[in-house]
């Protein structure tokens, strides 16, 4: 017999397509329509596969990993590796880091489906925007906090095999239905706290599709946003909808593409974000000199941090990336897995931090490269299932 909780669910399911519901774990999850279960083999390597990285890099991209180990102490895979780690210098030399790595873990290549070991490599930063704390005639956009009536379910508190998986909506009497879409909520406004206002409509997008951001007062001074939740409708890239209305080619598609075109059409601003569904709600944060936390909710290492999925690659993981910048210069390196974003997905797939500002995000915006990513993996420890 099903206890009393399954029963609502299962109404629930009957109730509302489950799809309108279903959303990925978290953004920093920047939420997407979920894709197919990656089907990923993990492909055993030697050290000697690797390409060579330069000192500088290996003490960079080693000391991003270990700074998460506060944070995975209780981890089954990663707990017993990041005790070891422990035991060296704080700034341990290269020598000191290479016997570490070849005594503790295992190279793995990453290989999609049918085999290919190339994937792609993206940027994401943190942006800094204009706004202020009040509304005023300039900054009238509002940037909502949680929602009052936002309600979130876990479902793999009842259904183990749903891990991350999570239904977000709101009541209405007793059935829980889809949460406002994007165009809903821009028209209508919220039942939330409005944690800060901006000039630009297309700021709070793109604030949404990095998951944080930083909004500079009038008086010079900044606010710290973080993704708090979202609404949980999929996640629709509005560069895929000027594709489709003929207004940019695929292969022209950056974020600088999109902020010329909003500003050469500002008439059709609304419909286009009106295309994507999905929406974010933030929260402030205590402003420092660290970078934005990711999911692991570590400061984030600008050029050393990157955002996975999940379902690949577990939170906390060390890689080694193989990728060139947009100008075709190179970047090989160790980096460690500390953010999730939703529209992260696929066999070899990773989003690379690339700090604050201005110059990170022309650099983060334009980067859409070739790259392979191998999987650095405790010795004696099961490997990431994949279906």
């Amino acid at each position: 017999m099903m206890s009393s909780s399954n029963t609502w669910l299962l109404r629930l399911a009957l109730t509302v397509p489950l799809a309108a519901l279903l959303t990925a774990c978290d953004v920093t999850d920047k939420p997407v329509t979920p894709p197919k279960t990656p089907h990923t083999t993990y492909t055993q390597a030697s050290w000697e596969a690797l390409p060579a990285v330069s000192e500088a890099d290996l003490q960079a991209g080693f000391a991003s990993w270990r700074s998460a180990c506060t944070r995975l102490k209780a981890d089954a895979v990663w707990g017993p590796t990041c005790a070891a780690g422990a035991s060296l210098a704080a700034a341990p030399g290269t020598e000191e880091i290479r016997s570490f790595l070849n005594n503790q873990l295992q190279v793995y290549s990453l290989r999609a489906e049918g085999g290919s070991a190339d994937g792609l490599i993206t940027g994401y930063y943190e942006p800094v925007y204009p706004g202020s704390l009040t509304q005023t005639e300039t900054a009238k956009v509002p940037v909502y906090g949680i929602p009052d009536d936002l309600i979130v379910v876990n479902l793999d508190s009842i259904y183990p095999e749903l891990k991350g998986k999570r239904l977000r909506g709101r009541l209405e009497g007793r059935v829980l239905k889809p949460y406002d879409d994007a165009a809903t909520i821009t028209a209508n406004g919220l039942n939330a706290p409005v944690v800060a206002w901006l000039t630009d409509p297309m700021d709070l997008q793109f604030l949404q599709i990095q998951g944080s951001g930083r909004v500079r007062l009038e008086d010079g001074t900044q606010l710290r946003l973080a993704y708090a939740d979202q609404n949980g409708r999929p996640y629709r890239a509005i560069g895929r909808w000027l594709v489709e209305q003929g207004e940019l080619k695929k292969e022209d598609v950056t974020m600088g593409a999109i902020a010329g075109w909003a500003k050469a059409h500002p008439e059709r601003v609304a419909e286009l974000l009106a295309s994507n569904p999905s929406y974010v709600f933030f929260g402030r944060n205590p402003d420092s000199n660290e970078g934005p936390r990711g999911s692991l909710n570590v400061p984030l290492t600008p050029g050393y941090s990157v955002a996975i999925d999940r379902k690949v690659i577990p939170l906390g993981s060390l890689l080694w990336l193989s990728t060139t910048r947009p100008d075709g210069s190179s970047v090989v390196r160790p980096v460690a897995a500390q953010d999730t974003g939703g529209a992260i997905a696929g066999e070899v797939r990773a989003d690379l931090f690339w700090g604050t500002g201005e110059e990170a995000g022309k650099l983060a915006g334009d980067m859409k490269q070739k790259g392979n990513i191998w999987l650095l993996w405790p010795k004696g420890m099961a490997l990431p299932a994949t279906e």
